[in-house]
């Protein structure tokens, strides 16, 4: 942890530490971290228990070595329940009235030597009506309620019944009355019954929504007799009937008001705990696949937000993102302004020298494909065109980091930028997104929201400096993802580079206001500058390596200049002659990785699903029809998959391979482009089921593809018809 500790991070040290970390990758090294966090608030914990029960005078050297021996939260707790300041309770107001010495008189009869007890005429001797005793038996209900506390208190009882209920408790569920059956979305909780062991966090993390919505009623149930006879078993020794009649409705007053709801509430917790684990993590590996995805370049795009009444936000941005022109056309409403709308948009085209058109996903996106997919029919070269996921984007137009991209422009104008952008660079723009607003989550809004922020920030740190960032073209939010940065120095980095112009080394950024030493150590390395004055600083070695390197080039016989382009020379040279105390064969390894492929984008290459043009609204589809679609979001019951309807089917767990699959994550990923077939269509509640099994579907050898309904016919025209009509149009003034 000293590296930590010196203010190192973790991408930093799992790619530029791999002698002192045993290779460990960054997951590893996550997980290591975070088990130190926990073992700290551990110790923090513990320090502050002892220190509490010492002041109380009742720490003893037994009690001290449970406590400092624990290594979990819970067992912890219930050692210093006992001792944890309480409000007045039932037990507190019997000691209040001097009945703790009868509670004691009992404890010391409960043994089996205990023959003949008379408890009636024991507690006749606390009957005071200035204390508030009226009666024996009152005084006998006040001893009860000193012990059933002590019981509820006991640290072993606790744990038994805690693992007890995890072990062998159901979780039991029922729809509330007031819905009628098919009226809500929790129609599989309406009799729901699953073994507190076996429960899917999903199921869990339903369960807990449709109780907080007050749709569920939702409870854990157990053999109640078991209890008791446990707690019996351990408590009652005594060999008075007397005694053991006394103690067995005190043993049950203390579970079920002392302990039952407690431990229900712990075990509910527990399992609601390791859900959250479970679908924070599939948000994490969803939201990695998403921001890895394959970029579809650097080049001109028009980015359009589609819409009906309000019309199409049509967006030019250069290859760098920058903001061209904006226009709003109107193609779906008369064939008079389809024709404006064509004519504006090849006019656009043809401008900008367009070559990417990404189209949003959103309400009117597949009329507005097929629009666009019209007007370049009447084009020699067309641009690419592919729908975007438009998640998020209205968030992002609405965000502060929007208004000060384009302080002069709407909302929509910056929606439809966004949209452009990220089919340019999916990671480069999404970063700009908080990723809970992007759609890939599971329960997202049901999780710990703590533990949720810090793992996607994670996530999104860990994807950019895989990737590496350009420094001269990055945004601000981009570099304050980079290791060992923050906002504050990423803007700085911003401000000097529109001031000073574009970076020519990586040594140029000690210059920067606030960018020290540790921070060009740990950022350096994942920071890229393009035909800068060092070829190495377009590489993700590190320029503590320069050195290395710089004895490579001379022992080869190259200029340092061109050891870049010569990288397949190094295949045959002896690593041992080049480690050092600082640097081993792992480090070296991975500088001649880079020196074979300078500059190398480690994402995928891009490709884009194809929608069938007849399919466009859910009414459109049928049972057996195949589809073409991409993987949106992994859950983990299923996968989400876009086929252009505006709503994703589900293909769930069972219906994703022929083979049994326990875990989607293992066989399908976000991004990915899969082959569907329809299973079920319910148009009332939007719900599309699909299947990726190859029986009698898409994958079956020899199976045809059926087909969808044939798309309406629509009118085409050629860029110079579309001139044409548009000439006539404003001769008549329309």
């Amino acid at each position: 942890m000293a590296l930590a500790a010196d203010g190192g991070t973790i991408p930093f040290i799992a790619r530029y530490r791999k002698e002192q970390t045993g290779e460990m990758d960054e997951m590893q090294l996550r997980d290591l971290f975070d088990r130190f966090s926990y073992l700290t608030e551990l110790e923090d914990r513990k320090a502050a228990i002892l220190k509490s029960i010492e002041e109380q005078g009742k720490l003893t050297d037994e009690l001290k070595a449970r406590i400092e021996a624990t290594l979990l939260k819970n067992e912890l707790e219930d050692l210093y329940l006992p001792y944890k300041p309480k409000k007045r309770t039932r037990a507190t107001i019997a000691r209040e009235k001097g009945l703790e010495p009868l509670a004691l008189y009992i404890k010391e009869k409960n043994v089996p030597t205990a023959k003949r007890v008379n408890l009636l005429a024991q507690a006749a001797a606390y009957v005071s009506e200035e204390k508030g005793v009226t009666t024996p038996e009152e005084a006998l209900q006040g001893a009860a309620d000193i012990l059933a506390e002590e019981v509820s208190e006991k640290a072993e009882l606790r744990a038994h019944l805690r693992a007890y209920f995890l072990e062998e408790g159901v979780f039991a569920s029922s729809v509330f009355d007031s819905f009628a059956p098919g009226t809500t979305k929790f129609e599989m909780y309406r009799e729901y019954k699953a073994k507190v062991k076996d429960i899917a966090p999903h199921n869990m993390l339903a369960l807990r929504r449709g109780e907080k919505e007050e749709v569920l009623a939702f409870d854990l149930v157990f053999d109640e007799n078991h209890v008791q006879a446990y707690l019996e078993e351990q408590e009652v020794h005594s060999g008075a009937e007397s005694v053991r009649e006394f103690l067995r409705p005190m043993l049950k007053d203390a579970f079920e008001r002392l302990m039952r709801t407690t431990l229900i509430a712990e075990v509910r917790l527990e399992k609601k705990a390791a859900a959250d684990l479970v679908s924070i993590k599939t948000f994490e590996e969803n939201l990695r696949q998403l921001l890895l995805s394959s970029p579809a370049g650097l080049k001109p795009t028009l980015g359009v937000d589609p819409g009906f009444r309000t019309g199409c936000k049509v967006v030019a941005i250069s290859e760098t993102g920058k903001f061209l022109e904006y226009q709003t056309v109107f193609p779906h409403q008369s064939e008079d302004a389809r024709l404006r709308a064509g004519t504006a948009i090849l006019g656009m085209l043809e401008k900008h020298g367009i070559e990417l058109i990404a189209i949003g996903n959103g309400t009117a996106g597949r009329e507005t494909d097929a629009f666009i997919g019209e007007v370049l029919k009447g084009m020699k070269k067309k641009p690419v065109k592919v729908i975007v996921n438009e998640s998020g984007a209205s968030i992002y137009s609405a965000s502060d980091v929007a208004r000060e991209e384009f302080p002069d422009q709407d909302l929509t104008v910056r929606g439809a930028v966004s949209i452009g952008r990220r089919l340019q660079d999916p990671l480069a723009e999404l970063v700009k997104i908080d990723a809970k607003s992007i759609g890939v989550g599971q329960y997202q809004h049901d999780v710990d929201q703590k533990l949720l922020k810090k793992k996607l920030d994670e996530t999104v740190e860990s994807c950019v400096n895989f990737v590496g960032v350009d420094l001269n073209t990055a945004s601000k939010e981009l570099l304050s993802y980079v290791a060992g940065l923050n906002a504050g120095v990423a803007k700085n980095i911003v401000a000097y580079r529109n001031d000073r112009g574009a970076f020519r080394n990586r040594r140029e950024l000690l210059d920067v206001p606030k960018f020290g030493p540790k921070a060009f150590e740990q950022s350096a390395g994942f920071l890229r500058i393009r035909g800068g004055d060092n070829p190495l600083d377009n590489t993700a070695v590190h320029p503590e390596s320069y050195p290395i390197v710089e004895k490579i080039a001379k022992d080869l016989n190259i200029p340092l200049e061109e050891i870049t382009k010569h990288g397949d020379k190094t295949t045959a040279l002896d690593l041992k002659k080049y480690v050092t105390k600082t640097v081993g064969e792992p480090t070296l390894r991975d500088i001649i990785a880079e020196l074979k492929k300078p500059g190398r984008d480690p994402r995928a290459e891009f490709k884009y699903a194809t929608f069938n043009e007849g399919i466009k609204e859910i009414k459109d589809l049928s049972i057996g029809l195949v589809l073409e679609g991409i993987i949106t979001n992994v859950a983990n019951f299923g996968a989400f998959v876009d086929i252009g309807v505006h709503q994703d089917g589900l293909v769930h767990v069972s219906q994703l391979s022929d083979r049994f699959v326990d875990d989607p994550k293992k066989v399908v990923k976000v991004g990915q482009i899969v082959q569907v077939r329809v299973l079920e269509v319910n148009e009332a509640l939007k719900r599309i089921s699909l299947s990726m099994k190859s029986q009698g579907s898409a994958m079956a050898p020899g199976v045809k593809k059926e087909k969808g309904p044939s798309p309406k016919p629509e009118q085409t025209y050629s860029l110079q018809d579309l001139k044409k009509k548009f000439n006539a149009l404003k001769k008549n003034n329309l």
